[in-house]
C-alpha cells in the first residue's frame, strides 16, 4: 500500500472514533407515570356528587404526555377501603369532570365523611399515587324545595317557598338570562356589567320561607334555583350537605312601578315690583330612573290642574307667577320616571297671596 493511501486511512479512522466526547452512564427508561392530580374538588347536591380537576401536562420525568390517560376514581368512607366509583380516559391538560349518583347506602343514614380520590394510570397500570383528597358528606340530604316562586317588586325580586325547620339555611343560585349589552366606547360612566351567575346564602331564621334579591336591574330576565343546606362539623372542620336543586324559576324584571310620592312640599307667596308669585319646594326623590316632576294646582274645591309645562320639572322647585293677590291656592307634586310611570300626588300645600 502506498504511503499516501495509508495516511488517508489513518485520518479517516481518527475522525470515525474521536470528537464525540466521553459517553455518559446509561439512563433508565422512562416509566411515563403521569403526574398526580393536585386540585381535585368535590361538591354534593342531593344524591349526586360532582368531581372536577385538571389533568397534568407532563409525567414524573418532566416529559410531555402524548396520549390519553386512564383515570380511576375511588371513594372512601371514614378510614375504610377506597372503593371504585368509575373510570374514564382524558387527554393531557384537559379539564376533568365526573358525576356520580350515590348508592342508597351512602345517600341515606347519618352524616359521615366521604373522601374521593382520582388516580392516573400509565399504559401498564402503574401510577404516581392518589390525588389530593376531596371530602363531601354521605348521609341523608336536606329535603328538596318543590314550590319555589318569585314576585317582582319595586325594591327587588321576592322569592318564596315552604319553610322547613327553624334553623334552615338556603342557597339561591341566580343566572342572568339576558345577554349583557355591548358598551359604547363613549359610555365611560356606564354601570358595570352584571355577573352572569351568582349565589346567595340565606339564613331563614328571620323571615322563614322568604328572601329578597335587591341586586337586580329592571329590563333583565333572571333564572333562580334554590337548595337547602345543612352544615356539619367533623374532624375540626365544617362541611356542607346540600339538598337537590329546585326546578328553575324564570323572572322578567319589568319596571311597572311609579316613583315614590314626593314629600316635604312647601309654598311661600311673595309680591315684588307689583307682581305676585308663589315659590314651591320639596324634598328630591332618590330613584335612579327619575325623569322629573309635575306640579298641580287648584283653587277652593276646584279640580286639580297641571300648571308645570312640558318637559318635566327637573329640580325639586317651581315658581308660579300666574297667581292673583288675595287668592288662596292648593298645590301638589307628583314624580315621573323614565318609563313615564307617574306617582300619586303629594300631600297638598296651600298658600294665600297677600293683597298689595
Amino acid at each position: 500500500m502506498q504511503p499516501n493511501r495509508l495516511a488517508a486511512l489513518a485520518i479517516a479512522f481518527t475522525f470515525t472514533f474521536s470528537g464525540c466526547g466521553t459517553p455518559g452512564a446509561p439512563q433508565p427508561p422512562s416509566l411515563n407515570l403521569p403526574d398526580a392530580v393536585t386540585d381535585l374538588s368535590a361538591t354534593r347536591a342531593g344524591s349526586e356528587v360532582a368531581l372536577t380537576w385538571t389533568m397534568p401536562k407532563k409525567n414524573t420525568d418532566k416529559l410531555l404526555l402524548k396520549a390519553d390517560v386512564e383515570v380511576r376514581i375511588c371513594r372512601r368512607v371514614g378510614s375504610g377501603a377506597c372503593d371504585a366509583a368509575g373510570s374514564l380516559n382524558l387527554a393531557p391538560a384537559a379539564k376533568g369532570m365526573f358525576l356520580e349518583t350515590l348508592p342508597q347506602s351512602l345517600a341515606d343514614g347519618s352524616t359521615r365523611a366521604l373522601t374521593y380520590y382520582v388516580e392516573l394510570k400509565n399504559r401498564i397500570g402503574r401510577s404516581a399515587g392518589l390525588s389530593n383528597a376531596a371530602i363531601v358528606l354521605a348521609g341523608e340530604a336536606p329535603a328538596p324545595i318543590t314550590d319555589l316562586g318569585a314576585e317582582v317588586r319595586k325594591d327587588g325580586i321576592v322569592l318564596h317557598w315552604m319553610p322547613g325547620n327553624g334553623n334552615e339555611l338556603l342557597r339561591l343560585h341566580r343566572k342572568l338570562l339576558t345577554p349583557p349589552a355591548t358598551k359604547s366606547p363613549h359610555e365611560l360612566l356606564a354601570a358595570a356589567a352584571e355577573p352572569l351567575e351568582e349565589t346567595l346564602l340565606v339564613d331563614a331564621k328571620t323571615e322563614p320561607g322568604r328572601a329578597i334579591d335587591k341586586n337586580i336591574r329592571f329590563g333583565q330576565t333572571y333564572e333562580y334555583r334554590a337548595q337547602r343546606i345543612r352544615r356539619v362539623t367533623t374532624n375540626g372542620g365544617t362541611l356542607e350537605l346540600a339538598g337537590a336543586l329546585s326546578a328553575a324559576v324564570h323572572v322578567e324584571a319589568t319596571d311597572v312601578f311609579p316613583p315614590a310620592v314626593p314629600v316635604g312640599l312647601g309654598a311661600v307667596a311673595s309680591i315684588e315690583n307689583g307682581g305676585a308669585s308663589i315659590d314651591l319646594s320639596w324634598q328630591p326623590n332618590t330613584e335612579a330612573d327619575l325623569a322629573g316632576y309635575i306640579v298641580y294646582r287648584r283653587e277652593a274645591d276646584g279640580n286639580w290642574q297641571r300648571i308645570s309645562p312640558q318637559p318635566l320639572v327637573v329640580a325639586p322647585a317651581f315658581h308660579d307667577a300666574q297667581v292673583q293677590p288675595g287668592h288662596n291656592y292648593h298645590y301638589a307634586v307628583s314624580a315621573v320616571d323614565q318609563g313615564e310611570h307617574e306617582s300619586a300626588r303629594s300631600a297638598p300645600a296651600d298658600e294665600t297671596v297677600p293683597n298689595q
